[in-house]
């Protein structure tokens, strides 16, 4: 999340344990050039683009390193669509995000902490006066324009009542340092990663007069209302999803479209199936909704497809039942002929359009780039109206820039976000290889990134990075952490095993309730093609990965040897211990494993890395956020000390304000690579 008109530039900052570690495969002094970590603080890159009214230029938000704030932060440009005049719309130390436009194009509403905390503001875009239209007690979401523009909704979480049974508490005297109110909890989700332990309350949709004023509350009940808000062509009602079952808290995936009459608050349900139906969008002339739906099979990885229905829940019909990818970020087209959408495939977001009639066209547009620390699949597209479509470009070499592509295929850039900080610096060249599984001969992607100044006729250590999910994908997309460890010297390897997403769900369901299993052989694979390409050096060998690639990391140094030292970040270490420790216990016990825990426990067991701990003789260096509740520190601790019972050499590391997601602060992303190369280091042998 990154913006600014004048970038934050380093004026000192103290490496400590991360200072340049020498190359120890030639001696050879490491060139002046390559990436520092004090580089991740000057990335940026694009978001959330908007296209305006005369289809001329594009708003966005630009996002930014901060490195005072230790944080990550959002200002709104725009530029032409022929990558002219690219300039701040709003700018400054505070954050401006979530831009919406106004049915008719001369308003801008977005939310901001311009004043400290998060209001919503309106922009007139023709005189740039602006007036902050709420004076909420949280965070306002899923900012929709009513069609005649004098209305805005959003949602907003409403805090409920304190619940506690015990009433008689002796009062509190005067001047007295009592401990304070215990906490009473009695909901199923109570604390969730990146947000702690959960207040009592609910998401709900309100509406406020644009020009400012009281806002009004429309939903009701104890369910969320938290998801996307679409106007009827009338202004009378909104299109959400949402899940007003009694037993939602249960139900993790569940989702229905729902009608809300704004004048009343009543609501009509508009699907009924059991399984997700979500992120409703209505078409053009207002008379049909497009939908994802999911056929919940209680699978890992479930395809989403795209549906329409009539405005009254009438008619739905699969536009993609062929389409083996899940479907995300659906825009209909401006004449309502049909709607692009975004799909993972082979490691990358790809953009497609389907038309009304069923007929997928795969547009051969790559997204990505705003993955900053891993090479995960990302990226974000507005289509402009007239066949052309704003996206997110990324490669390996560059985070996120925007540009547009006309129905020609012809690609026009229109932002260079980093290349003063890139252009001149020798990055890690990047390039595809395949292996194929000596399990099953299933074909395994993979990508090697090779160190500035690579030699061929030289030997290199090697790292294998493992993705997380473990139903997720990396690509040939840019990743800050595997630019700096090519910048130490390393080869580095990172691939999609069987249980990766982006190649089918087939393919994705080969680790259902068996995970791990035959992914370890597929990485091992991977390994050794790399290795005979003779510029490995195969004794010095590493491995590492976060949460379901920690999980993946920690179980192959159960299975060999042949690693020289491993870093085990934010892991599954024991199934049984995760299943009733992790925030989403109700979704991992149900679409995870077989039933619940006390029902499968060898199941569990044999398939947890724990049980293989009496195998490890490799140095394994545990990594986690304090304050992670996807995969709590308690099972990392569980890990470190059955290795201190094995006596083998092991450390923890604790990163500083983080949950699982490690990289949200730039600091943590160098705590993290910092320590994982200082680990690597002091295994490597010297020559």
């Amino acid at each position: 999340m990154l913006t600014l008109c004048n970038r934050n530039k380093l004026i000192a900052f103290s490496l400590g344990l991360f200072s340049l570690i020498s190359t120890n495969v030639s001696q050879a002094k490491q060139p002046q050039n390559v990436l520092q970590y004090s580089d991740v603080f000057e990335l940026e890159y694009a978001s959330a683009p908007i296209i305006s009214f005369d289809k001329k230029s594009v708003i966005y938000e630009r996002r930014s390193m901060d490195i005072m704030s230790d944080s990550t932060r959002t200002n709104l440009w725009q530029v032409n669509l022929d990558g002219s005049n690219n300039r701040p719309l709003l700018s400054g130390k505070a954050n401006f995000r979530s831009p919406k436009l106004s049915v008719d194009g001369k308003q801008l509403a977005y939310v901001s902490s311009l004043e400290g905390d998060n209001q919503l503001y309106v922009r007139w875009l023709d005189t740039g006066q602006t007036t902050r239209v709420t004076n909420l007690q949280k965070s306002p979401g899923s900012i929709s324009w009513s069609p005649d523009g004098k209305w805005i909704a959003f949602s907003m979480f409403v805090a409920g009542k304190n619940n506690s049974l015990f009433k008689d508490m002796p009062k509190q005297p005067k001047g007295a340092e009592w401990a304070g109110s215990a906490t009473y909890i009695d909901s199923v989700t109570y604390r969730r990663d990146g947000g702690g332990y959960v207040p009592s309350g609910f998401m709900h949709i309100f509406i406020v007069p644009s020009e400012g004023g009281t806002p009004r509350q429309v939903t009701s009940g104890d369910f969320h209302h938290g998801g996307p808000t679409n106007w009827t062509k009338d202004g009378k009602q909104l299109i959400i999803d949402a899940d007003r079952n009694a037993d939602w808290a249960l139900r993790p995936v569940e989702s229905d479209i729902y009608a809300i009459n704004i004048a009343d608050g009543n609501i009509t349900e508009l699907t009924t199936r059991l399984g997700p139906d979500s992120s409703p969008l209505l078409s053009p002339d207002g008379k049909k909704i497009a939908y994802l739906v999911t056929e919940d099979r209680k699978l890992g990885s479930q395809n989403g497809h795209l549906f329409v229905m009539d405005l009254n829940g009438k008619n739905s019909k699969d536009l993609t039942p062929k389409l083996d990818r899940n479907v995300n970020d659906i825009q209909w087209a401006a004449d309502g002929s049909g709607l692009y959408f975004s799909f993972a495939d082979h490691g990358q977001e790809q953009l497609g359009f389907v038309d009304l009639a069923g007929k997928v066209t795969a547009m051969k547009t790559k997204l990505g780039g705003q993955s900053l620390g891993r090479p995960y699949t990302s990226g974000e597209f507005k289509a402009v109206g007239d066949g052309r479509v704003v996206f997110t470009q990324g490669n390996p070499l560059r985070p996120a820039d925007l540009a547009v592509v006309n129905t020609k295929g012809e690609v026009t850039k229109l932002t260079n976000l980093n290349e003063d900080l890139l252009a001149h610096k020798s990055l890690a060249k990047v390039r595809s290889i395949s292996v194929t599984s000596s399990f099953d001969e299933k074909r395994i992607e993979a990508w090697v990134a090779l160190p500035p100044g690579f030699d061929p006729e030289k030997k290199y250590p090697l790292i294998l990075e493992i993705h997380g999910g473990p139903h997720a994908a990396y690509g040939p997309n840019f990743a800050m952490e595997i630019q700096l460890m090519a910048a130490k010297g390393y080869v580095v390897v990172w691939a999609n095993p069987r249980g990766s997403t982006s190649y089918g769900e087939k393919f994705a369901n080969l680790i259902h309730h068996n995970y791990p299993s035959q992914d370890y052989d597929d990485l091992m694979d991977v390994v050794d093609g790399v290795i005979e390409e003779g510029y490995i050096d195969d004794k010095q060998l590493f491995v590492t990965g976060g949460s379901g690639g920690g999980t993946l990391t920690a179980w192959i140094v159960g299975k060999t040897n042949r690693f020289k030292a491993a870093v085990v970040a934010k892991p599954v270490i024991n199934w049984l211990s995760f299943s009733l420790t992790a925030d989403g216990y109700a979704y991992f016990t149900e679409y995870w494993m077989p039933g619940k825990p006390w029902d499968h426990v060898m199941h569990l067991w044999q398939r947890s890395p724990l049980s293989l701990v009496g195998n490890v003789e490799t140095p394994t260096m545990l990594l986690t956020g304090e304050n992670d509740y996807r995969t709590p520190m308690s099972e990392t601790e569980q890990y470190y000390q059955a290795l201190k019972l094995e006596q083998v050499d092991t450390a923890m590391v604790k990163i500083k304000k983080s949950g699982h997601s490690i990289a949200a602060r730039p600091s943590n992303l160098v705590q993290k690579v910092g320590n994982i190369l200082a680990w690597f280091e002091k295994y490597k042998v010297s020559e």
